[in-house]
């Protein structure tokens, strides 16, 4: 497993790091014996400390883990604590899915956007320009543009991959009818998923 250990907005000394990819691989050889990359980032937040966790052990799978605390090494090993425990979760449907791999991969790309927040208010002025120069006040701007890619699931495995990846939604094709669901998590802690109507007629 190739691990990547990052620092941002601050140096990561030698004994952190060591500890960090001595730990990694205990925790997630642990569940899974093969991952292909892990990424570590530690960042200050003020006087606290996040670490991000990444680990893929999958295509197209990703387990994330994250954790803020006073001290770096209480981050760091929280969150690869988060990473475990999904992880342990899962691991008897990731080795199964893991020896599935070898059939056709059902995925389609498709454009991923990042928007900038909403402003406030707009004044008549700056509303009056923006309609000289053609645009339109109600579309949001875009700061970044990426492709992603879209999976055929089952609706277990799309809860089973938000899960692992720590995401509040997965979209994804469903395997059942070949529509777009989405899943998510509800506030309650459960997961909620959508199917349109129109995918049933």
């Amino acid at each position: 497993m190739q691990l990547t250990v990052n620092g941002k907005q601050l140096d990561i000394g030698s004994s952190l790091k060591e500890h960090i990819e001595r730990q990694v691989p205990v925790v997630v050889e642990k569940y899974f014996v093969d991952p292909t990359d892990a990424s570590v980032t530690i960042s200050k937040e003020g006087s606290s400390f996040r670490t991000d966790v990444a680990v893929h052990v999958g295509k197209g799978i990703m387990v994330q883990g994250h954790a803020t605390s006073g001290d770096a090494y209480g981050s760091f090993d929280e969150a690869l604590d988060h990473v475990g425990k999904r992880l342990r979760r899962y691991k008897r449907r990731l080795r199964d899915h893991h020896r599935r791999q070898g059939g056709k991969d059902e995925r389609f790309s498709a454009a991923q956007y990042v928007l900038a927040p909403e402003v406030e208010e707009v004044s008549e002025t700056d509303a009056k320009d923006a309609a000289d120069e053609g645009t339109n006040g109600d579309q949001p701007v875009i700061i970044a543009e990426m492709q992603t890619d879209i999976e055929t699931l089952t609706v277990s495995d799309a809860v089973m991959r938000m899960d692992l990846a720590n995401l509040p939604a997965m979209l994804f094709r469903n395997r059942a009818n070949g529509a777009l669901n989405m899943v998510y998590v509800r506030r309650d802690g459960n997961s909620g998923w959508i199917d349109p109507q129109e995918n049933k007629s």
